[in-house]
């Protein structure tokens, strides 16, 4: 149902921004070849339209929050790459590199634009709530990326270092934000009361942290084969991460040789990036990592018990988060 009127969308665009769009979601190569591989898993628009049917909506009541969802998503990886300077998206090269940073940077504005347009324009009384309510979680998410690239600047120790709790609260921005506004909109066109709404939207930022813990594990020890991104990488840029946060924090011994390692001078060489990541394990980053993980994934289980839903789709709503973040859990 999504899809179609994604593609539909998309294509009413200038055929510029509109063939980086396509080749940002992933149905074409640069030049507008077509492409076979992974487009990515669809969550956001999963949970939209699960959450419209669990609301007791029926399903097209949520295309078009599932849509706008999709369209700032996509919008927001792509400047996301820029920002982090991430090569690759989905083992391929990310759009700021296949069409230059200008081109892509363009191609995200024009994504941005037109979720709003389809949001404003969905059917039923609610459109106007639904894009007050993208707007807020929004600009949730840009306050998330801002604090991330604010805590690059930060030292790994001492006072200025980034506590674990600040992590995870920007991590419910930045990652959790869009995640929680895809649940609400779907209960939101459907006109759920507001107390489901709220607790869907809540699930949906716990269930962001989770992936976010998740993904910061598979950013030190994932397998580039699957992640679609090198090894290590993050640990290269210095990028706080909440395994190497956590690791530092334990206070053991391998924290004071894991911190002594990042806050030597000149990047680390790959000898240098696997004793930085074994120190992380050692240190118990990883497990913390996966806890933190499994955590947030039980409060967003509770969150889906906790309110009136249509037994069917909330079924699959609890089927779908441990899918989410199952890659390591």
């Amino acid at each position: 149902m999504v899809e179609p009127e994604l593609r539909a969308r998309v294509g009413g665009m200038h055929a510029w921004p509109a063939e980086m769009a396509g080749y940002a979601f992933g149905w074409w190569e640069r030049g507008g070849a077509p492409r076979t591989g992974s487009s990515g898993k669809g969550v956001r628009q999963a949970l939209a339209v699960l959450c419209a049917e669990a609301a007791g909506a029926p399903v097209r009541t949520a295309v078009a929050g599932a849509v706008a969802v999709e369209l700032i998503h996509t919008f927001s990886l792509l400047h996301d790459d820029i920002m982090d300077g991430d090569e690759t998206r989905r083992q391929r090269p990310a759009a700021w590199k296949a069409y230059g940073t200008g081109p892509a940077v363009l191609a995200g504005d024009a994504l941005f634009a037109l979720a709003f347009e389809v949001l404003a324009g969905a059917p039923g009384p609610h459109g106007g709530a639904a894009v007050r309510r993208l707007s807020r979680d929004l600009a949730d998410l840009v306050g998330g990326q801002a604090e991330d690239l604010l805590f690059e600047e930060r030292p790994w120790t001492g006072p200025g270092a980034v506590p674990v709790d600040a992590y995870l609260r920007m991590a419910e921005h930045k990652t959790g934000a869009l995640l929680g506004c895809a649940a609400a909109l779907g209960a939101l066109l459907a006109g759920a009361p507001a107390a489901t709404v709220d607790a869907l939207s809540t699930a949906g930022r716990e269930l962001g942290v989770a992936f976010q813990a998740v993904d910061d594990v598979l950013g030190l020890w994932g397998d580039p084969a699957t992640t679609g991104k090198p090894v290590h990488g993050d640990l290269r840029r210095r990028k706080k991460t909440l395994p190497v946060l956590a690791a530092l924090a334990a206070g053991v011994p391998a924290s004071g040789r894991l911190a002594a390692l990042l806050a030597a001078p000149g990047p680390l060489d790959e000898a240098g990036l696997r004793r930085a990541a074994g120190l992380v394990e050692e240190a118990g980053g990883r497990e913390a990592a996966l806890a933190e993980a499994r955590r947030r994934l039980d409060r967003a289980r509770g969150c889906l018990l906790g309110v009136p839903l249509a037994p069917g789709p909330a079924g699959e709503l609890l089927g779908l988060l441990p899918y989410v973040v199952g890659r390591a859990v």
